[in-house]
């Protein structure tokens, strides 16, 4: 399995072009189609409601604005992918919000590359929670980069973060192409608190080193009892183990406001410091 066509969010983000370059290399490392959109931030619905005016003047003039703006990212897109000698390039202006667009497009792509949400930042369109909602909605994995850094590609050292979960279980299967080029690869089995949990076998990770050495990966198993926040745990392994990729699973309750696990995932989206793969 290889990622043959990659997306990528475009934005007013001041990292934006870290996206872009990450996507880059990425996508000339596995001879990838890259496709950069770039969202006006109205939703698609405004444009489906018959009883919405779209010829009124003053929408239309906001509208033509955001489309300008869109294209003036498209074309800065443009001309980072073409002086690092990407292939296959496509830009696409999409009238949609920004979570809304993302989601549809990302379902036609192998893996989609945003940024993480940057408080210190205004940038128009952007909710807070994109990263939480593309991941959530797209079944796709997405590659989230984080607002400090200088991340590149390749990934030579990766951590896998691994509780015998479904999603886990799936983000494995989804980041096999970046975990068979990796140099290392360390499966971190998080035993929190007291808790016994059998989905770790009787040899945490054991099985899960198994699947991966059929693939011809090698492993390092590592099981840490963890007491207190899980999510600031795993930063700090993968501050220790000297990790430029975190692999982990994404998890969604019922309620529509508490999109992703709780404490773990939303503790690596607010603090990541190096880019982090997830898939629900």
């Amino acid at each position: 399995m290889n990622y043959k066509t990659v997306l990528v969010h475009l934005d007013q983000a001041p990292r934006c072009d870290d996206r872009i370059k990450l996507a880059a290399q990425i996508s000339q490392h596995f001879d990838s189609h890259l496709i950069g959109a770039a969202m006006t931030g109205i939703s698609r619905y405004v444009f489906n409601r018959a009883e919405f005016d779209l010829t009124d003047p003053v929408f239309s003039h906001h509208r033509d604005h955001l489309r300008q703006h869109a294209r003036d990212v498209l074309k800065h897109f443009e001309h980072v992918v073409t002086s690092i000698g990407v292939d296959s390039v496509e830009s696409r202006l999409v009238d949609d919000d920004a979570a809304g667009g993302m989601v549809l497009q990302s379902r036609y792509a192998d893996l989609t590359v945003i940024g993480q949400f940057d408080a210190t930042a205004t940038i128009p369109g952007v909710m807070s929670d994109l990263p939480e909602l593309v991941v959530m909605g797209s079944g796709r994995p997405v590659l989230i980069v984080p607002h400090s850094g200088q991340p590149a590609y390749p990934f030579q050292r990766v951590l896998v973060a691994w509780d015998g979960g479904l999603s886990a279980s799936r983000v494995v299967s989804l980041a096999l192409p970046f975990l068979s080029r990796a140099s290392s690869v360390d499966v971190v089995v998080m035993q929190i608190g007291d808790k016994k949990d059998d989905a770790h076998g009787e040899q945490p990770g054991a099985d899960l080193g198994l699947f991966l050495a059929r693939h011809n990966i090698k492993v390092n198993v590592i099981e840490r009892p963890i007491q207190g926040d899980a999510g600031e745990a795993l930063l700090s392994i993968a501050a220790d183990l000297n990790s430029d990729l975190i692999v982990m699973g994404g998890y969604g309750h019922t309620r529509f406001r508490e999109l992703l696990l709780g404490g773990v995932t939303r503790t690596l989206l607010q603090s990541m410091t190096v880019p982090v793969l997830m898939a629900h």
